[in-house]
């Protein structure tokens, strides 16, 4: 039966990356097409993202999601039935109506952004396209630029580095291809440094290296050491990226860096990122201050966002709003986009429209709670985001999303068009 109508949406609780509960929202329609996705959690979290829905008490800590995958199964799919799958933009309103809350907590963001991702597969499934043929039609054959983790810290590694990722991007290459194989010499590489000199204490939440390191800075000359061992030319063939995540650290205006043992305001917090921007081959940095800190935001672009790109992650929590607002004084040259931040696909869509208007670059990210879900790598492509970011290379989580980017690099073939490190404009060659 030819009908794209939506006949059934079902809950299920599954298990991330940490092994801990999440919702799996499975949508069916009349035509017999059907549409999975899972839910992802963060947690390095703004203070301004969609609830993630949990269950209090004993149980599993207070982070089941039976009351979550309750909602999947009983409001929103009596709401949801009947309506065209094929609208995405209707679904979304109807979801967010339904939830009635400016932050989703009612129905919890964990429910809603899970659904509403499964509705796209099952629209997909419908038309028998691939994903991102669905969301981009003959337009959506770029391949994203990654930026990929090779060490971890903050919230995600116990805070034994500050600053929560340390990230390679690959430049001179002309393929996605090429710049994974590019990533996975240079993350050996760095893993071998670290066990060389008795630093490597694990692997940490998004599956790069948990290190030993005593300062901040022994963790970017490391990362320079790495890139030269595996055989590239640092800034011109792999530039750095630094995730700060600064919210993480601030209280009451303050910035604590424990391995530094110094406290900064928001002014010498950008000093000291200045700095190494001036000594490193540094091309993008996420979250430098907290994510209330807009005038911070607005002098350290103004000082340095002609050299690397500024990224807005908590400070705009894929929020259409806050890009714009953002915007008009110049706070980022970036925003950084997480679905279930913004709680739907509709939303997050916006956001991008409104950083595209801003003239910005835009990175679609995974979260550090994560699954086998493959919908960001399609998102990146279909919607020609430009970059995309889900972690290290390391961990099936993962390597589910860059394998499935190498798997519509080889089905688009000789239509394929490599972003590169040109997507960044600002990024130095050193």
């Amino acid at each position: 039966m030819d009908d794209p109508t939506i006949s059934a949406v079902i809950g299920r609780r599954v298990w991330d990356s940490r092994g801990l509960p999440t919702v799996e929202a499975e949508v069916r329609l009349a035509s017999g097409a059907v549409g999975r996705a899972i839910a992802p959690a963060g947690k390095s979290v703004g203070g301004a993202e969609a609830v993630d829905l949990r269950d209090s008490g004993l149980y599993l800590e207070g982070l089941g999601v039976e009351r979550a995958v309750s909602h999947v199964n009983r409001e929103i799919a009596d709401a949801l039935r009947g309506m065209d799958a094929r609208d995405q933009a209707a679904v979304d309103r109807a979801l967010i109506s339904l939830d009635g809350t400016p932050n989703k907590s009612r129905l919890g963001g964990n429910a809603i952004v899970a659904v509403s991702m499964a509705v796209v597969h099952a629209a997909a499934a419908f038309a028998r396209v691939p994903l991102f043929r669905c969301l981009g039609g003959t337009e959506a054959r770029q391949l994203p630029l990654p930026e990929i983790q090779v060490f971890g810290g903050g919230a995600h590694a116990g805070r034994r580095v500050d600053i929560q990722d340390f990230m390679v991007v690959p430049r001179s290459v002309g393929t996605l291809a090429e710049a994974l194989s590019m990533t996975a010499q240079v993350y050996r590489s760095a893993g071998k440094l670290l066990a060389d000199t008795g630093r490597l204490y694990g692997v940490a939440d998004e599956g790069g290296f948990w290190p030993a390191f005593d300062t901040n800075e022994e963790g970017l000359e490391t990362l320079v050491l790495a890139i030269e061992r595996a055989g590239y030319i640092p800034g011109h063939d792999v530039g750095i990226s630094l995730d700060i995540a600064a919210t993480q650290f601030c209280r009451d205006g303050r910035y604590w860096l424990g391995l530094e043992k110094r406290e900064f305001d928001a002014d010498g917090l950008g000093e000291r990122l200045c700095s190494w921007i001036d000594r490193f081959p540094i091309v993008s940095i996420e979250d430098p201050f907290a994510e209330n800190e807009l005038e911070a935001f607005q002098r350290f672009t103004s000082a340095v966002g002609e050299r690397v790109q500024v990224v807005g992650d908590d400070l705009l929590a894929t929020n259409a709003q806050k890009i714009e607002t953002a915007a008009r004084i110049g706070a980022c040259n970036a925003a950084l986009l997480k679905p279930n931040q913004a709680g739907t696909l509709t939303e997050t869509k916006s956001a991008l429209g409104a950083a595209r208007a801003a003239g910005w670059r835009a990175i679609i990210s995974a979260r550090s709670g994560e699954t086998e879900d493959v919908t960001i790598a399609h998102l990146a492509v279909g919607w020609c985001v430009g970059q995309i970011k889900v972690g290290s290379f390391a961990r099936s989580e993962r390597m589910a999303k860059w394998n499935e980017l190498v798997r519509i690099e080889e089905a688009l073939g000789d239509e394929a068009r490599f972003a590169g490190g040109e997507v960044l404009r600002c990024g130095r060659k050193m």
